[in-house]
């Protein structure tokens, strides 16, 4: 079998080695040089001929680390890498996967092109914003979720005996669902109206949670501002308790501050995304089992959705 090689970008190291430990090899031998003004050159310090690689970096801000995997993507297909697989827990600019508004970028689409003409032969990611950004690619990608890893942690933690499932929005709908479903419990909706990015003018909640604990499912987190405004509108709405789960950390701006003087009591999240802080509220789970058992499944052209359709097989 083809050689499996195993390569981190630099903000994602801390991700990568929890990976290549679950899937029992180290990180390959990569340093990325850079010139004084700042320009990288990423530089493979082992041979990668023929084998099947792997480059490990989410691309959150600054920008500096998509062009890093751009580029080591472009070294590895000049060392005549046998096949290239870019694993991406965070696919950063995904939130831009259409034109919502005349004369603005379909900024998922150009990323996808930038990876495609980098050489790259797969896309591994996870909890995309928007399932079709799958179709923006012409190569294989690898769309995993979340559920596998929380509903593990939901089903040893949790009494879910009370809980409801909300959405913070409509567009989320169908990822709260999944959650309602696999537990059997209801799902309500909070509609939010935004005046402009990062900022939520009002909220209401569509269904009954009085009495319940409530469980707010999205794909990431940047400000909290359209948790923490839904947190509030469900307390209003009688709930007793309110979580959230998040899979992507991105957490700016006033995030922080939002989050500890909210009504929110505990929020989840994965570590695609490097904490900047800490907070007793937050909560992250690692992911790194589920893309260690994704990277041998690829390797071995075996199942990938097996890993979180059936959620019974294996706990992450």
């Amino acid at each position: 079998m083809v050689e499996v090689k195993l390569f981190s970008g630099t903000q994602s190291k801390y991700l990568a080695e929890k990976i290549a430990d679950y899937y029992g090899q180290g990180i390959g031998d990569l340093k990325v040089n850079r010139f004084s003004d700042g320009e990288m050159q990423p530089v493979y310090n082992e041979s990668i001929r023929g084998a099947y690689v792997f480059l490990i970096q989410s691309t959150f801000q600054p920008m500096d680390n998509l062009m890093e995997l751009l580029l080591m993507i472009d070294a590895a297909k000049r060392a005549s890498a046998g096949y290239i697989s870019a694993v991406i827990p965070y696919f950063g600019y995904a939130r831009q996967d259409r034109k919502d508004k005349p004369r603005v970028p379909i900024s998922a689409k150009l990323i996808a092109n930038l990876l495609q003409a980098a050489g790259v032969d797969r896309i591994m990611t996870m909890d995309l914003h928007a399932d079709q950004i799958q179709g923006f690619f012409d190569i294989p990608v690898d769309h995993l979720r979340s559920e596998a890893i929380f509903f593990s942690y939901l089903e040893e933690s949790a009494d879910l005996s009370n809980v409801i499932f909300a959405s913070p929005d409509v567009g989320g709908v169908k990822r709260a669902r999944a959650y309602a479903k696999h537990f059997g419990r209801d799902l309500v909706i909070c509609d939010k109206y935004r005046e402009k990015a990062n900022e939520v003018s009002g909220m209401t909640v569509i269904g009954n949670v009085e009495g319940s604990d409530v469980i707010l499912v999205d794909d990431l987190v940047d400000t909290a501002g359209t948790l923490c405004k839904a947190a509030d509108a469900l307390m209003q709405g009688g709930a007793k308790r309110v979580r959230a789960i998040c899979t992507h950390p991105v957490l700016s701006g006033n995030a922080l501050k939002n989050i500890e003087k909210s009504q929110l009591d505990e929020l989840l999240v994965c570590d695609t995304i490097p904490l900047q802080f800490t907070s007793p509220k937050i909560k992250v789970l690692s992911s790194a089992k589920l893309f260690s058992r994704a990277i041998r499944n690829a390797h071995e052209h075996r199942s990938i959705s097996a890993l979180y359709v059936d959620k019974k097989t294996e706990k992450f």
